[in-house]
């Protein structure tokens, strides 16, 4: 299996996203809406000094045509940080694909996919390497 390395400023980012997301988990608990969770994440982590992109739009081009509205991110951190909100009964396989995608396409090394409907938020937080990575 491939190594991917990834970079410590992306690894203090992540550290950073999750300590936030206990935050807000802690704070809420489960069973609201996606959008509440991700508008109090982009709080808490705005607030640590972080900037933050939400709902970005990700073209795609698919023979030759450019797609506009694609793809819409939930949260870049600093540019160099994917993080994709969850508030569902369980995180699916095809949920991890999503994120893997989103990370080739934007040629991200680590993306955090974050299901804020459990008990505790440690076992709703799943990283995810961009194998195809290259530093």
């Amino acid at each position: 299996m491939k190594q991917v390395v990834v970079p410590d400023e992306i690894e203090q980012l992540a550290t950073q996203t999750v300590n936030a997301a206990l935050t807000v988990h802690r704070t809420l608990g489960p069973g609201l809406l996606e959008s509440a969770y991700q508008e109090c994440l982009a709080i808490e982590l705005s607030l640590a000094g972080l900037t933050i992109e939400r709902e970005k739009v990700l073209p795609l081009t698919y023979r030759g045509r450019a797609i506009e509205n694609a793809y819409r991110l939930d949260l870049i951190i600093n540019g160099q940080l994917l993080v994709e909100l969850k508030a569902i009964d369980a995180i699916q396989p095809i949920h991890r694909v999503q994120v893997t995608t989103y990370l080739k396409l934007l040629k991200l090394p680590l993306g955090l996919l974050i299901n804020f409907n459990v008990p505790l938020i440690k076992d709703g937080i799943t990283r995810v390497l961009n194998l195809d990575f290259q530093s």
